[in-house]
C-alpha cells in the first residue's frame, strides 16, 4: 500500500481551477469492434476485466483529502469506502445511435464535475451504436472520465495500457504482491498539524526557489539577443477573439481522425517539419475559417499553449501531472496552407528553444512555491469578478499532443479501433484541441462550450478541410507541380458528416497547375 502523500503544487493547480462552469477533468472515447468470436461482449466480463486490474493505476482506488481552508496542498489515501459499481456506468445511445447522438450523449456526461468524495474517475461502457456506418455489428465504446488533478496526458497512456492487451486472446493479469489495503481518513486537526509543521520549513524552501528562480531568469536574460528581432509569443500578447470570453457549464465535444500516414506525407513538403507542424497547422486552418466564418478572424496570428511532458522514467506509473508548455504562434494570419506550415515550423523551433533554454521541468517545478490559500483565493477572484474579458488573452487556445502505441490494443476479444481525448477549458480560454496518435491514426477531439461553440460541427468539418487543402498542396509540391492557392471563401455551410473521417473526399482548395 502506498502511503498518504501530498499533490504537487501543479496537481493542487487543477483543483482551484475547477468551478461550476469548468469541470477539470480529463477523458477519452475509444471505439472498439469485434475482433474474435471467441468471447462475447457483456457489462459483466468488462467489470470482472477492470476489478482484476484494480492494482496496474494507483489512480483507480485513491481519493482525495483536503486541507481546511485550502492552508495546504491536498492528499491522496487510499479510499477506505471505495466502490467499484460506482464508477462503472453502463449506458446506451438513444436513437437512431448515430454519431451526433454519442457525442450529444458524451457531451452532457463531460459537463459534470467528478465526486471529490470518491476516487476521481468515471468509466462509461456505451453501446447502441449501430447508426454510426464506419462501425461494424457489436462494436461499443468506452468513456474514461478523470480528474486532472490525478494524471497528464503520458500517464494516461498508462492506463489505457491497464485496461487493454496485446492480444485478442488477453494476458494473464499478475495478483498485486501486497494485500491492498485502505488507509484512515485523517481529521481536520491532523492535517491542520501536518500543514503547521510544513511552514516551519517553508521560508527554507522560498529561499530555495528564489535562487533558483534568480539563476534562470539571469540565463533567459543572457538569451535574449537570439530572440529580440523575431522573439517568440509571451503571454498576454494574443489577440482577443470569441474563444477567450467566460465559458458556460454545457460542454460541447466533438472529434475526427486521419490516416498517420497522410500527415506524415504532408510534411515531406516542408524540410524539416514534423507531425505536429502539419497538426498544427491543420488546427490552425480550421481556426481561420470558423473565426471568419463569424466575422472574428484577427490580423494578428492565434497564440496556442502547447503542453510539455517532463515524466521521467523513473516517474511511469505516479500520480499526478509532470508537464510544463509552451507559447506558439499557430500562423493563422497565413492563407496559403504550405506557407502556414512553414511558418508553423519555424515557430515551434523557435519556441522550444526559448523553452528548452529556461527549462521546461524549471516552469513546473516553481508551481510547489505558490501558497495553496492564495492560489484558491486567486482562482476564485478571477473567476467571479470575470477577470478574462479586461486584458488581452494569456493565449487564445491548448493543442495538447500526446503520442499513443503504434500497436493495435484489444479489450476483451474488441480490437481497440480509434481513441479521441477530451480536456478542460477555463474562463478566457473556451478551445482545446486534444490530439492522439494510435496505430496508423491520429485524433483531434474538440472541446468547448456551449456558449462559444455552438457550431462545434462545423469546425470539426473545416478541421478536415484545413487537411485536404493542406494534402492537395502538399502533393503538389512532391509531384513537382506549381500550386496556385485560392483565396479563401468564408465558409458558410458545412461539409457533409461522416464521423470520423478517415481520409474523406472535400473539394480542395488549392489548385494544381
Amino acid at each position: 500500500m502506498a502511503p498518504m502523500h501530498q499533490l504537487s503544487g501543479l496537481d493542487q493547480g487543477f483543483l482551484h481551477l475547477e468551478t461550476g462552469n469548468s469541470p477539470m477533468h480529463i477523458a477519452g472515447l475509444c471505439f472498439y469492434t469485434p475482433a474474435t468470436d471467441s468471447r462475447a461482449f457483456s457489462f459483466e466480463a468488462i467489470r470482472s476485466g477492470i476489478e482484476e486490474r484494480l492494482h496496474l493505476a494507483r489512480t483507480f482506488r485513491q481519493r482525495l483529502v483536503e486541507v481546511p481552508m485550502s492552508l495546504d496542498r491536498a492528499y491522496w489515501i487510499e479510499d477506505p469506502d471505495f466502490d467499484l459499481d460506482y464508477h462503472l456506468r453502463h449506458v446506451a445511445v438513444p436513437s437512431p445511435g448515430d454519431w451526433r447522438s454519442l457525442v450529444t450523449m458524451a457531451s452532457r456526461i463531460l459537463s459534470h464535475p467528478l465526486d471529490r468524495s470518491r476516487p476521481l474517475w468515471e468509466f462509461y461502457v456505451i453501446e447502441g451504436l449501430d447508426g454510426i456506418d464506419w462501425l461494424p455489428p457489436g462494436s461499443f465504446a468506452t468513456l474514461i472520465k478523470i480528474h486532472h488533478a490525478a494524471i497528464d496526458g503520458v500517464s494516461g497512456n498508462d492506463i489505457l495500457f491497464a485496461l487493454t492487451d496485446l492480444t485478442p486472446e488477453g494476458r494473464n493479469i499478475e495478483p498485486p504482491r501486497r494485500r491492498w489495503v485502505p488507509e484512515r481518513v485523517p481529521t481536520a486537526g491532523s492535517l491542520l498539524l501536518r500543514t503547521a509543521l510544513a511552514n516551519v520549513v517553508a521560508p527554507f524552501k522560498l529561499v530555495e526557489g528564489g535562487a533558483k528562480l534568480a539563476s534562470t531568469v539571469i540565463g533567459t536574460v543572457a538569451r535574449l539577443p537570439k530572440y529580440r528581432e523575431d522573439p517568440p509569443p509571451a503571454p498576454f500578447q494574443a489577440p482577443r477573439t470569441p474563444l477567450n470570453v467566460p465559458i458556460s457549464a454545457q460542454r460541447v465535444w466533438d472529434g475526427t481522425v486521419f490516416p498517420l500516414e497522410t500527415v506524415k506525407r504532408i510534411r515531406k513538403a516542408v524540410d524539416g517539419s514534423t507531425v505536429n507542424d502539419v497538426i498544427l497547422t491543420v488546427c490552425a486552418g480550421a481556426l481561420r475559417r470558423w473565426l471568419d466564418k463569424h466575422h472574428a478572424l484577427p490580423e494578428k496570428s492565434l497564440i496556442a499553449f502547447a503542453p510539455i511532458s517532463v515524466r521521467a522514467e523513473t516517474e511511469k506509473g505516479k500520480l499526478g501531472n509532470q508537464v510544463s508548455g509552451m507559447l506558439v504562434s499557430i500562423a493563422t494570419d497565413v492563407a496559403d496552407p504550405l506557407a502556414r506550415l512553414t511558418a508553423v515550423h519555424d515557430n515551434t523551433v523557435k519556441s522550444k528553444s526559448l523553452t528548452n533554454a529556461i527549462g521546461a521541468r524549471t516552469l513546473t517545478d516553481y508551481t510547489k512555491y505558490v501558497p495553496s490559500a492564495t492560489a484558491a483565493l486567486a482562482t476564485r477572484l478571477y473567476t467571479r469578478m470575470k477577470v478574462a474579458e479586461s486584458h488581452n488573452p494569456i493565449f487564445n487556445c491548448v493543442i495538447t499532443n500526446v503520442p499513443g502505441p503504434q500497436i493495435p490494443l484489444y479489450s476483451l476479444g474488441n480490437k481497440l479501433v480509434a481513441q479521441i481525448g477530451y480536456g478542460p477549458i477555463f474562463d478566457g480560454m473556451g478551445l482545446l484541441l486534444a490530439i492522439f496518435s494510435y496505430d496508423g491514426t491520429i485524433s483531434i477531439g474538440v472541446s468547448s462550450c456551449r456558449r462559444i461553440m455552438p457550431d462545434i460541427a462545423d469546425f470539426v468539418d473545416f478541421l478536415n478541410l484545413s487537411l485536404e487543402e493542406l494534402r492537395v498542396a502538399a502533393e503538389a509540391v512532391l509531384d513537382g507541380a506549381v500550386v496556385d492557392v485560392a483565396p479563401e471563401a468564408a465558409p458558410t455551410k458545412a461539409a457533409p458528416r461522416h464521423k470520423p473521417r478517415h481520409g474523406a473526399e472535400i473539394p480542395p482548395v488549392a489548385t494544381v497547375i
